[in-house]
């Protein structure tokens, strides 16, 4: 197919810098508002370890404070390496402790990871088609959200991004010295090259891994895929291969595996082992692929997937294989699939690979064409991006939360300093700590995931045993409490220590 002549570099550049200046202002609109706008008890969780770590190496912290710190941040969790937790942390150094400051961060990375996908998306289809892509990379709605948020996941996937960019180019290359074998010179500066690219591949995507291990199923897929498409059944003999593999296994393999051994175990059979039951019901395809179409638009993602059947053969290997890393990834850890939007961020920059390819005849016919077809269809492109654009931003402004610290700050101080605690509060007792620097024991919630671990469960009836040893019952959550009207009973049993709006302090010594 003949390609109508590209545009002049610095016009398409222009819209690619207007894009990325559009996508940094909406993932920094409202900064300062506490993490409670997406999953925030996930967020809330970094936070709670990004404290912990500052107060560490905080100068003027008391010995209280950072006692404190550590025990909130000791009973979180640990599944991770506090990587963002750690960056974030040492900011608020100079910055103080402020949400704004990983919200930067987060921004940062997502950009920076926007730059290599445009050029990525670039080599493949015409710059026109690229920037369309990025434009669904930087203003969808989710993507905004997902993407600013304090979790790994942005950093994950921003990493993942420049790992399989670098393995392109690496695949690219490597096509480059066969063809400069005749040349000395040009088999030197190949060799090179090439090096440099499997290197850098090897790192970023070792780099990801090791931010979170779920990445591992989309990077592995991606560097099978790109080393059998480049070097054939020869690739065993590649040290480049070896150098890659390498990179990318060991980071991970020493943490998760070796350094962190029980939490990995722990995590593998709460969420794989116990769950895996529900991949065999048809119910949970249909949810799955339901929340993805709220998340992306059901007819986008497939447009995208026709966009990778329909690529050319080293761009299909790598998003075949992607998409391919993403099922296997998605049976593994069925239930996120429905119900956690954050563990489907990856998705974000293959969607818009695959959307450039799909889109990328169709940019070429408007190009070929002049007057009113063009015009129009820059016109509603455009209209397409603003109103994703003002649709994000709406999303983010919809609530303030800038109420919640003075609020979980009030319920910290009413509670005894001296009193064993159990509650049924929000975000697994996670606001109470960040905000009223408390600590209690946790009251089963009614969920999803409880019903599917435990369909049978009453917690009311081991209420006795639940509350041994505690002297107070607090309740924040009462949608919880309504639908639990066993211990909704039995707490009617104790007299009121405290009420405040919003909490209810029960005396269980009564």
């Amino acid at each position: 197919m003949s390609r109508p002549p590209l545009p002049r570099p610095h016009t398409w550049f222009v819209t690619f810098i207007i894009l990325l200046a559009l996508g940094g202002l909406l993932r920094l609109f409202d900064i300062s508002d506490p993490p409670l706008d997406f999953h925030p008890s996930r967020q809330l969780r970094n936070s709670i370890v990004a404290r912990d770590i500052y107060y560490s190496i905080l100068p003027s912290a008391t010995t209280e404070q950072r006692e404190l710190a550590s025990s909130f941040a000791r009973s979180v969790g640990k599944y991770e390496p506090p990587v963002i937790e750690s960056i974030v942390a040492y900011t608020y150094l100079v910055t103080g402790e402020n949400i704004a400051v990983a919200r930067v961060w987060m921004t940062v990375f997502w950009l920076a990871a926007g730059v290599a996908l445009f050029d990525l998306l670039r080599r493949a289809t015409s710059p026109w088609a690229a920037l369309i892509a990025l434009a669904y990379y930087l203003v969808l709605p989710f993507s905004v959200q997902a993407s600013r948020s304090f979790q790994p996941d942005p950093l994950m996937t921003s990493a993942f991004v420049f790992g399989i960019y670098f393995l392109y180019r690496w695949s690219e290359n490597s096509g480059v010295h066969e063809l400069a074998s005749a040349s000395d010179s040009k088999l030197s500066d190949s060799k090179n090259e090439t090096w440099k690219w499997a290197i850098l591949a090897g790192i970023f995507l070792g780099f990801a891994a090791f931010v979170k291990i779920v990445i591992a199923f989309f990077a592995g897929a991606a560097g099978i895929a790109m080393v059998l498409f480049t070097l054939k059944k020869d690739f065993w003999k590649s040290k480049q291969v070896w150098t890659m593999a390498v990179l990318m296994s060991v980071p991970a393999l020493t943490y998760y595996v070796f350094l962190n051994q029980s939490r990995s175990t722990e995590y593998f059979f709460a969420w794989t082992v116990t769950l895996i039951n529900l991949i065999t019901s048809t119910d949970f395809y249909t949810k799955w692929l339901a929340f993805l179409g709220t998340l992306f638009g059901l007819t986008i993602i497939f447009l995208s997937i026709a966009g990778a059947l329909i690529a050319s053969p080293r761009m299909r290997w790598l998003l075949v294989s992607l998409w391919i890393g993403y099922v296997l990834y998605g049976l593994t850890l069925p239930f996120q699939m429905y119900t956690h939007s954050y563990y489907h961020i990856q998705l974000i920059p293959i969607i818009a690979l695959g959307l450039a390819v799909v889109l990328n005849p169709l940019v070429e016919s408007v190009a070929a064409q002049g007057g009113v077809g063009r015009v129009g269809f820059i016109a509603l492109t455009v209209a397409v991006i603003g109103y994703q654009a003002y649709a994000s931003k709406s999303v983010l402004g919809a609530e303030d939360f800038r109420h919640e610290p003075v609020y979980w700050n009030e319920v910290g101080e009413v509670i005894p300093s001296d009193g064993n605690v159990i509650a049924l509060t929000h975000d697994y007792g996670y606001r109470l700590m960040m905000y009223g620097w408390r600590k209690v024991s946790l009251w089963p919630l009614t969920t999803g995931l409880s019903e599917a671990r435990n369909a049978d469960r009453n917690a009311a009836d081991d209420f006795a045993e639940l509350t041994e040893g505690k002297q107070y019952f607090l309740v924040t959550a009462f949608s919880q409490l309504d639908k639990q009207p066993g211990l909704k009973e039995i707490l009617k049993q104790y007299p009121i220590a405290v009420e405040g709006n919003g909490y209810v302090l029960y005396d269980l010594r009564k």
